[in-house]
């Protein structure tokens, strides 16, 4: 097997118009926070992405005792405390009892002495749809004006979902839509999660997969989620192996490209995730909306890597200050959203 791909900036900068439609997205960004609460119809801001919360929960990162030497260096503890939220992918928040099913299942890893060590946004589809910085852009800022305006910008979104469909048409992208498709009615804790772009582990590139253990895909089938994962964790643990794949080739593992599967890397087990019978946060409190899964908050040696990942940096860091701002107010008023 060939050494991995070494970490390069370049891999991650943008270019002048891209920095510039960036600027007027985040603009729309926070004018979509400050009026999330209108929007989703709730009494707090939400988040620009992954606006519902079905739960929050504590867990445990569990090191494998089989882990490759070369990785030791980055688990010094034999496990990690862990803040895990579960989430759905939609901006605007429903009431209803079943959703399209795009789940979140973001990690926030802490050390010994609870300081943050890594966020890890993980999603239950592998593949992003759009490699295009400028069209990505465009079609976010075109989406934020529609709810905030309700209903300006359908044009603007529908050119820029056009200028998407060559993504969407790879062997890789089509495969993962006929699964998701089959599987839309399955528990939400019985799907695999992965991190879509890569990450850094140091000087090297790598993309994370979880995989949960002995889950039934068939508990609460056609339930109101935030119900079924309430009554699950009262009764059962869970628990998912942790993978991950090394860059070695851009041509197999390519970094910008993310409507393909890497290939040509296999999946090295790295622990084990694990969340305790009663393991769920107060689904009630205002601290679960304060939560930040911003994983350029993470330990450089551990953030983001490339041109779509680099826009979360600046998109989450405006909508976390727009949140917190409405949210801690509220919080001032009342400690139970």
């Amino acid at each position: 097997m060939p050494n991995p791909l070494q970490y390069n900036k370049k891999f991650d900068e943008l270019n002048d118009e891209e920095k510039e439609l960036l600027e007027i997205n985040k603009k729309t960004i926070a004018d979509f926070v400050e009026q999330s609460s209108s929007i989703s119809d709730v009494n707090y801001a939400t988040r620009n992405a992954h606006a519902k919360t079905y739960a929050v929960a504590k867990g445990t990162f569990c090191v494998d005792q089989n882990i490759p030497e070369t990785l030791q260096p980055f688990f010094v503890q034999e496990k990690f405390d862990l803040v895990i939220r579960f989430s759905n992918a939609q901006l605007k928040i429903k009431n209803s009892r079943r959703d399209i099913p795009a789940y979140g299942f973001a990690v926030q890893i802490r050390d010994e002495n609870n300081g943050l060590l890594a966020n890890f946004p993980l999603v239950n589809f592998p593949l992003f749809p759009i490699n295009s910085v400028s069209t990505f852009l465009k079609l976010f800022t075109a989406i934020n004006r529609s709810y905030i305006k309700k209903g300006s910008s359908l044009l603007s979104i529908a050119v820029q979902l056009f200028k998407t469909i060559p993504s969407v048409l790879t062997g890789s992208f089509l495969k993962n839509i006929v699964k998701i498709i089959r599987r839309r009615n399955d528990f939400i804790l019985s799907f695999d999660y992965y991190s879509v772009g890569a990450y850094r582990l140091g000087d090297y590139m790598i993309k994370i997969k979880l995989e949960p253990k002995s889950v039934d895909k068939n508990i609460g089938r056609k339930q109101n989620i935030k119900k079924v994962l309430k009554n699950y964790f009262q009764v059962n643990d869970f628990s998912a192996d942790v993978f991950i794949q090394f860059c070695y080739d851009l041509k197999d593992q390519p970094i910008n490209k993310l409507n393909v599967e890497w290939k040509n890397s296999p999946y090295i087990k790295i622990g084990e995730v694990k969340i305790d019978k009663n393991g769920l946060l107060d689904p009630r409190s205002c601290n679960n909306e304060l939560l930040s899964f911003n994983p350029f908050e993470s330990k450089t040696i551990f953030q983001p890597v490339g041109k779509i990942q680099k826009l979360r940096d600046e998109a989450y860091k405006v909508s976390m200050q727009t949140r917190r701002k409405i949210n801690k107010l509220l919080h001032g008023k009342n400690t139970d959203l």
